[in-house]
């Protein structure tokens, strides 16, 4: 790695650093950081916060006016392509520009329609120099389902699991509170607090009446400044009353899309939330609905929390299909182990 590219390296991780202090507070928009650099000092630093405020670009931008550096011949490095159209906000491909920027380094470019390049163009047209694609995966790691989603293709999708050594998720009677500790729980808040919906069972309603609503204080940011997760129950044979005391709790509190047409596949109801401007998706529901999603080839990511105990052989079990041998296996790939509490935090993609 030459001089030059590992000093790209350097800031471009600083702006991904950035980026992540939104990633509960973005939705619908993506995750982006942004610092500005002159002969190796920060002028500014932004990151988008929340939709309909000012983007990451414009807000390094006035933090380095607020401090009184000059901008003129510095170094935009931005994790997302500066978008280039009239939205709830002016462009930020103009803002640059307009603040006498030089050169701008692009993790990734934006395939949103309204970007799709057009941004880059727009730099380059102005004379800057733009490079592109420097710390590119960890970059789009940050936005992955609002990429697929702008590429026409479905959100991403994670499944949580929260199961004993032997792979036990709840008792023979529904009984699961609680199989794993408060590390493994409140790291499960993450998790919902990134996601734009999170998809429950029938069967999981009516056994434990869950809240499945984000409200740690330990996140970072207030949780009102959180948007509410959709919360989808399928429910196919209608078996839950919509004038329920449980669903009027909910409607109080947050979106809830009662999914009780037979007729509407898992792919439909993952369209459906792309409709919606959803583009990350948490499945929180029993081994039926997991088991359905897994099958389908629809889950992305599988985030087994493991607790060091073992229930039975009548407990119930985290994965219900019928596999007759061993070619039809589900296999799957390791991402990242780590130890929270008493537990184990395993996550995983699917092996292709």
């Amino acid at each position: 790695m030459s001089v030059s590219n590992s000093i790209d390296v350097y800031y471009m991780q600083r702006a991904i650093e950035l980026a992540k202090r939104g990633q509960y507070t973005t939705r619908p928009n993506p995750n982006v950081g942004c610092v500005l650099v002159r002969d190796g000092q920060v002028l500014g630093e932004g990151f988008h916060a929340r939709a309909g405020q000012p983007h990451a670009e414009v807000m390094a931008l006035r933090a380095a006016q607020v401090s009184g550096q000059a901008i003129n011949g510095a170094t935009a490095y931005v994790t997302l392509e500066p978008c280039s159209h009239h939205g709830r906000t002016p462009p930020c491909a103009d803002a640059l520009i307009a603040a006498g920027i030089t050169r701008v380094v692009i993790a990734v470019s934006d395939p949103n329609p309204k970007v799709a390049g057009n941004g880059i163009a727009k730099l380059r047209a102005a004379g800057l120099e733009v490079q592109t694609g420097i710390c590119e995966a960890q970059a789009a790691a940050l936005n992955a389902g609002f990429l697929r989603c702008m590429q026409g293709g479905l959100p991403w999708v994670r499944a949580k699991i929260a199961c004993s050594l032997d792979g036990r998720i709840a008792l023979a009677d529904g009984t699961s509170k609680w199989i794993t500790g408060d590390a493994a729980r409140e790291d499960g808040q993450r998790l919902r607090a990134r996601s734009g919906a999170i998809i429950t069972g029938s069967q999981t309603v009516l056994s434990d009446t869950p809240r499945m609503d984000v409200r740690s204080t330990s996140l970072g940011v207030p949780v009102a400044d959180i948007p509410a997760p959709l919360l989808v129950v399928l429910d196919r044979q209608a078996r839950i009353s919509l004038d329920s005391d449980w669903v009027h709790a909910q409607v109080q509190n947050r979106p809830l899309w009662m999914v009780q047409s037979p007729d509407l596949s898992l792919v439909e109801v993952l369209n459906e939330l792309k409709q919606r401007q959803v583009y990350e998706v948490l499945i929180e529901a029993g081994a039926r609905v997991t088991t359905a999603f897994l099958q389908a080839g629809l889950v992305d990511e599988l985030i087994v929390y493991q607790a060091p105990c073992l229930l039975g052989q009548n407990a119930q079990p985290m994965f219900i299909a019928d596999i007759g041998a061993l070619n039809q296996q589900l296999r799957l790939d390791m991402v990242s182990h780590e130890t929270l509490g008493q537990d184990r935090k395993l996550t995983f993609t699917i092996a292709k």
